[in-house]
Order: C-alpha cells, then sequence, then structure tokens
C-alpha cells in the first residue's frame, strides 16, 4: 500500500518565496494608496482642504501618517 502525503508543497521554492513575494506587493499597495491620497488632496481647493479641517501644508503629514487633529 502506498501513501501520498499532502502537507508539504509541491515545490520548496514556493513556499520560500510567498513571504517576500507578498511583502512585496503590500508596499506597492501602500505606496500606490499614498500616491493616489496626495494626488486627490492635491486636486482640492484651498476651501474645500478648509471644509475638511486641512490646509495645502498638511498634505505630507496626512500621508506620512504624522497629523493629528
Amino acid at each position: 500500500m502506498s501513501a501520498y502525503d499532502t502537507s508539504r508543497p509541491t515545490h520548496a521554492a514556493a513556499g520560500f518565496m510567498m513571504g517576500p513575494i507578498s511583502h512585496l506587493f503590500a508596499a506597492f499597495a501602500g505606496w500606490n494608496d499614498a500616491r493616489r491620497t496626495r494626488n486627490s488632496l492635491s486636486r482640492l481647493t484651498d476651501r474645500e482642504l478648509e471644509d475638511i479641517g486641512l490646509a495645502r501644508g498638511d498634505i505630507d503629514a496626512v500621508i506620512d501618517g504624522r497629523w493629528t487633529r
């Protein structure tokens, strides 16, 4: 009688590479979110920024997570 073990990945590098690849995708997604947020906020007028409690100089702090109300 033979047995087939399915608890191991079929390719050893598959498990090894998923960590760095998923980290790379997460880093790219974070960069893209920051880019889109910066572009969206930069397109607003000073009056629109004031309506949401920001000034034009606050945009970089918002993106970097340093802005506090």
